[in-house]
């Protein structure tokens, strides 16, 4: 963090966990460096939810969601939000939406607060789910690596267990082989939808490398450690018995 705060940043943006690996940062202490400089700290809390994570109690002055994903839940309204405990920066944000009308439809906002109501439920629902799963595949002989911080072989699981409350329902695996296995594995699914998007009741298959980090350049992907046998799951609330199945006959055709 200090190089980059060395090239005189305005603002500190952190996203965590990562996507798609899935890399834990230690909010409270990136917090306590930023500040020094008189920094900005946001935090991108999307894939943890409130209910598991809450960033502004770890010291960040803002944190920001796609309502889209977990808070909505049902992949039927495209929104974001931005929360702040800081009063000249809410001010600069209102007036923000107040010259650009950068507002969500009520309509929206009504399926959106209907979304908030079954969050407890949904969020616990999906990290059983997202475990079972993690650790169905981490025993799989066709599976190399997978990446969920619930898993006590994450590298960051304790400080995962330390700054928030959960572990999430998106889990990371990476095959043995490259591209092509994972383009028979993602064809063979038949509950897990191959879709972009995540945080909703419907469990996901995405491949990053071809779908949603294909904009990002190859040597950079290769340094963030996106690869062509890495598959991005966004865990449902679905029988965890049927989504082990799917994965199950899915990774026989490999």
């Amino acid at each position: 963090l200090d190089p980059a705060i060395n090239e005189r940043p305005r603002l500190v943006w952190v996203e965590s966990p990562t996507n798609p690996t899935l890399k834990i940062t230690d909010i409270a202490k990136v917090c306590e460096i930023a500040h020094r400089h008189n920094l900005i700290v946001v935090i991108d809390n999307t894939f943890m939810t409130p209910y598991f994570q809450n960033p502004l109690e770890l010291g960040a002055d803002v944190v920001v969601h796609s309502v889209t994903k977990y808070l909505n839940g049902h992949s039927d309204v495209c929104m974001g939000a931005v929360i702040t405990s800081n009063e000249e920066i809410h001010t600069k944000i209102r007036f923000q939406q107040f010259a650009a009308g950068s507002v969500p439809s009520p309509f929206d906002c009504f399926m959106v607060l209907r979304g908030t109501k079954t969050l407890h439920l949904r969020m616990q629902r999906h990290q059983e789910n997202a475990m079972a799963v993690a650790e169905f595949l981490s025993s799989h002989p066709k599976v190399d690596k997978v990446i969920y911080p619930g898993l006590a072989s994450h590298p960051q699981h304790e400080l995962a267990k330390r700054q928030a409350r959960g572990f999430g329902g998106m889990v990371t695996v990476c095959l043995k082989g490259d591209l092509k296995e994972a383009r028979v594995f993602m064809e063979n699914l038949k509950i897990f939808a191959l879709a972009e998007s995540l945080g909703g009741v419907e469990s996901l298959a995405n491949h990053p490398e071809q779908m949603t980090h294909a904009s990002v350049p190859a040597e950079r992907r290769k340094v963030l450690g996106i690869t062509g046998s890495m598959v991005r799951l966004s865990v449902g609330v679905e029988s965890v018995t049927d989504l082990v199945a799917d994965l199950e006959q899915a990774l026989s055709k490999l």
